[in-house]
């Protein structure tokens, strides 16, 4: 599928205020090139939308016939569909899939506003559920797509049956030195491929980033891509306590992000949360155990009313 059918009016070149954007027309074509590389790895999807939001127009991918009450996918930070490749088919198998690129990260999507809170956070995700009409849907988020997820739960809650994190980041712990670091180098132009590609190593347990179609397209955004989204404050302990939405949380045992055991303690803090520590995942738990999320994740929807 060629870029200019994919991207919706891509950012190129800096914009005035905190708006994400390519730096130039020549890194956004090699970002191009492996996404639709990455995109080409997928099944087929049985159909594309782009939903206009406040925020920006969203691109989205179905996979499934539709009809039942879908899992929407939300990706990690500097990530986009493609990075559900191993997850694709357990989750698709059982269930309708979307899934969306994120506003503000580097993918098919543009972002033309500003994102300040987690109000706003939330507004892009009803908005894109609302445009795809979905009155229900399963959120389903990795790293900063499941703080993404939370924040839905907390401020637009209407359209969701649940909500599904894999290693949540900066949600319910804070960020440690280690993804603090991974997260500066993240931003820092003209980063040697070399040290990107270590930094992404690190973070996924010591897999080699740049040899997998997924890890080449976010060291492409990394590189080519300026984020300006807003770090999000955790929520409180109250929120959590008044949080109604039904969440499965399941956190890596070996990730960097943050202490995983105090995270899922304070995860517990949600009424009737089911909160796992997986010890052998790191922080790229999506892509070391697809088999068992998706088991899991069935079993979880399973049992909501």
């Amino acid at each position: 599928m060629p870029a200019d059918d994919v991207f919706l009016e891509p950012m190129i070149g800096r914009p005035a205020g905190k708006i994400g954007y390519f730096t130039g027309r020549s890194g956004f074509e090699h970002f191009a090139e492996a996404y639709r590389a990455g995109l080409g790895l997928l099944p087929r999807p049985d159909a594309v939308a782009a939903v206009p939001t406040s925020f920006g127009p969203v691109r989205a991918y179905r996979f499934g016939p539709g009809g039942d009450t879908p899992v929407v996918l939300l990706s990690g930070r500097q990530a986009c569909t493609p990075m559900w490749r191993a997850n694709l088919p357990g989750l698709s198998a059982r269930h309708t899939v979307w899934s969306v690129d994120s506003i503000g990260e580097p993918g098919a999507s543009t972002q033309v506003r500003e994102l300040t809170d987690g109000a706003d956070q939330a507004t892009w995700v009803e908005e894109t559920l609302a445009g795809l009409g979905l009155s229900r849907a399963h959120l389903l988020g990795a790293s900063i797509g499941a703080n993404l997820a939370v924040q839905t739960a907390l401020h637009r809650p209407d359209r969701l049956a649940s909500i599904t994190l894999l290693d949540p980041a900066n949600t319910f712990a804070r960020l440690s030195w280690k993804m603090i670091v991974v997260s500066l180098g993240s931003v820092v132009p003209g980063m040697p491929a070399a040290v990107r590609n270590r930094l992404l190593s690190w973070i996924s347990g010591g897999a080699q980033a740049d040899s997998v179609p997924e890890g080449q397209l976010i060291a492409a955004g990394m590189k080519y891509y300026r984020g300006a989204q807003p770090l999000l404050g955790r929520p409180t302990e109250d929120q959590l306590r008044a949080l109604t939405v039904p969440t499965l949380a399941l956190f890596a045992g070996r990730s960097i992000v943050h202490d995983a055991d105090r995270a899922a303690a304070t995860a517990r803090l949600i009424p009737d949360a089911q909160v796992e520590v997986w010890p052998q995942a790191s922080h790229a738990i999506n892509g070391e155990y697809p088999d068992r999320i998706a088991e899991r994740f069935a079993e979880f929807v399973d049992g909501i009313r």
